[in-house]
């Protein structure tokens, strides 16, 4: 038996070096080259509006706001100033968002977003990404990488297409910090030892993110309170619950397996499911003992079981917004092939990603 651990930890150990690393390397190679494109793309646009001031730093070789979505997608939030005018109303009844609506006795003149108020009191996520997508769309004409980046079409949201191999989606968003939204109030489960208070008033002092970008909970809805709706983001809350042990060790292997095994059309699977999933498991094993190095491969064996789970159930609850699915929109048919065993030997599914993972 500690023949056969040993083993496993030193085959993960490999995987971690040759495959994760080289990943990782790869990325941090494309993200200064997209960084380039947009951070010029970005100053174009401050030059015609002043108000969206690209936030876009590198910090300690990481880049503040960047969000790697896959080795060939990303993510860069744009911070915009000046929310305190606005009230963050959160009453559960918009699934993984929430409303700015101008505070009592403040006047419209007083917001330094002041067009884009409608005629409720609401600051729109919507008529702001609009007017970003327009100026976005000028900045990419005018930009010195203007042959190789282009806008995406057919979308709201703000894409890019970079030398042809890369997508930067580009999302407007408010930094909310010292607060906790009212639908996360369950956070943490009374009866879970994890994280320990110390470290939940961390995460909650780190705050989350409010986006300017389509929500698929609200796919169909038409009220104007739900086109106006920002969504909730907690990127900086989960990565502070993942320092410590082997968990960001353990999400990167996550990640460099659904790259490779799990990659299908419609991303039915992405490493934002990878990330959930790590923070329930952190749930299942409270005790930093659990998380050492030795225990890696009995923590991706449960994750991995968890996903077939939740893919077999069709639904993923978000970490801190169980009520949000993160499976939303994504095709059944995509979903039920992934929890399956499948016979062709270039087929993939999380159940192959299972033998393949125990036969290490």
């Amino acid at each position: 038996m500690i023949a056969a651990q040993a083993k496993l930890v030193y085959q993960l150990n490999k995987y971690y070096t040759e495959r994760c690393q080289a990943r990782k390397a790869a990325i941090a190679k494309t993200i200064r080259e997209v960084c380039k494109v947009v951070s010029d793309v970005l100053k174009e646009v401050e030059v015609q509006e002043p108000r969206f001031i690209s936030s876009l730093s590198e910090i300690d070789a990481r880049y503040e706001g960047l969000e790697v979505i896959s080795p060939t997608e990303f993510e860069v939030v744009l911070y915009l100033n000046q929310m305190g005018v606005f009230n963050f109303v959160d009453d559960g009844s918009l699934p993984g968002c929430a409303v700015l609506k101008l505070s009592d006795g403040r006047k419209r003149s007083m917001s330094l977003w002041v067009e884009f108020i409608t005629a409720s009191g609401y600051l729109s996520a919507r008529k702001i990404r609009s007017r970003f997508q327009t100026l976005v769309a000028q900045a990419v004409d005018k930009c010195s990488y203007r042959d190789v980046v282009k806008m995406i079409a057919d979308t709201s949201e703000v894409k890019l297409r970079i030398r042809e191999r890369y997508v930067v989606q580009i999302t407007p968003a408010f930094k909310c910090t010292g607060i906790w939204p009212r639908s996360a109030a369950q956070w943490p489960m009374p009866h879970i030892p994890w994280p320990g208070p110390n470290r939940v008033a961390e995460v909650k002092a780190e705050g989350f993110n409010l986006l300017s970008k389509e929500c698929y909970s609200l796919t169909g809805k038409q009220s104007s309170a739900e086109s106006d709706a920002w969504v909730l983001q907690f990127g900086e809350a989960e990565n502070r619950l993942l320092m410590g042990g082997c968990r960001n060790k353990c999400l990167s292997v996550l990640k460099t397996l659904r790259d490779r095994h799990l990659e299908l059309p419609g991303q039915p699977l992405n490493n934002y499911h990878m990330k959930t999933l790590l923070l329930y498991e952190c749930e299942k094993h409270p005790r930093e003992t659990d998380w050492d190095e030795a225990c890696l491969g009995d923590r991706l064996n449960g994750i991995l079981l968890q996903l077939i789970s939740c893919l077999q159930c069709r639904r993923c609850p978000h970490y801190f917004l169980p009520n949000l699915d993160l499976f939303q929109g994504k095709p059944h048919s995509a979903l039920e092939s992934e929890s399956k065993p499948t016979t062709p030997p270039k087929s993939h599914s999380c159940t192959k990603v299972i033998v393949f993972f125990q036969t290490m």
